[in-house]
């Protein structure tokens, strides 16, 4: 039984994710004055998504993070395309489908690196040590580009940029980085806890699915309760599938110049798409996430497949 939830936890845990908002909105619709659910989770997700991160961290050896050159060429795509969506969202003062398209994209290609996306590389054969490495430098990239780009791009009415840039700095660069912060004090100061949290080995995985459970049911609401044509929520997959393929053929390649062609692809292609849709749900237009809602499937399709590949190359 746990076999099969594991193998299917994506579809499973996204139709529940439907379920889910399906019932709580019927829920809200009776009580209006009342929105706990919409309270409760906009606190839940992010303690699911530093919980899963902090039971991550505590993994790593610290002399194994050793920045390599291919991470510097990876940070500087993922900040120079993102930030390249920004400035044309910014000065173009684009509205309407381009807007929330183009904001969709951004969010998909600062977001920083799954943290399952070391178990992959594993499988595939590349350096599962090499790449948390580049996990650990993308959130700190998105910890500080993040708070700086979205007030810029969504301006809130009566609130200063100064005054959204300290806001959203304060919830999502202890969420990114307090958890290795934290890990790492474990290690060394309280080593009874971190080799509590090291038992927890596969606590992570169902956080991770518990999350995409709730950001999925947020997506489903954006996207029901939004009156944009489908046109749009069309493109938002689309931005979500070429940002996919985009990252993933850039990061095989510049992996391939120096001989780490699996975990660059890895680190480049596979998102921390929870995070991502969490992101863009509550600093953007909320539509917006229905593109790295998207991503979730482009990227496991993409993984399985690269998984199937590699089982028929060693059964030959």
């Amino acid at each position: 039984m746990l076999t099969f939830l594991k193998n299917w936890t994506l579809p499973i845990a996204m139709l529940a994710g439907v379920v889910a908002y399906l019932l709580f909105a019927h829920v809200e619709l009776l009580e209006p004055t009342k929105p706990f659910v919409s309270t409760f989770v906009s606190y839940l997700t992010p303690a699911l998504i530093f919980l899963q991160l902090l039971l991550t961290f505590c993994k790593i050896e610290p002399r194994e993070l050793i920045p390599t050159k291919w991470h510097g060429w990876l940070l500087l795509f993922q900040f120079l395309s993102a930030s390249t969506l920004a400035i044309l969202l910014i000065f173009l003062q684009m509205g309407g489908a381009y807007k929330v398209t183009f904001e969709g994209a951004m969010v998909c290609l600062i977001c920083p690196t799954a943290t399952a996306a070391a178990v992959i590389t594993g499988k595939l054969g590349g350096s599962a040590s090499s790449l948390t490495t580049y996990t650990l430098l993308s959130n700190l990239l998105a910890a500080v580009v993040v708070p700086l780009m979205f007030p810029l791009v969504e301006p809130h009415v009566g609130m200063s940029f100064f005054v959204a840039f300290f806001k959203i700095l304060s919830k999502v660069f202890p969420l990114l980085l307090c958890p290795f912060f934290l890990a790492m004090l474990f290690r060394y100061c309280i080593p009874k806890i971190h080799r509590l949290l090291l038992g927890f080995r596969d606590t992570a995985f169902y956080l991770w699915s518990i999350a995409l459970m709730i950001v999925t049911g947020q997506t489903v609401k954006s996207l029901i309760e939004s009156d944009a044509v489908v046109n749009v929520k069309v493109s938002l997959a689309l931005a979500g599938l070429v940002a996919c393929a985009v990252q993933f053929y850039l990061g095989k390649r510049i992996g391939s110049r120096y001989a780490d062609r699996i975990s660059a692809g890895q680190a480049l292609g596979q998102k921390n798409t929870v995070l991502a849709i969490w992101m863009a749900y509550t600093y953007l237009e909320p539509l917006s996430s229905v593109a790295p809602g998207s991503y979730v499937l482009w990227q496991n399709i993409f993984n399985s497949y690269q998984l199937w590949k590699k089982r028929k190359k060693e059964s030959c």
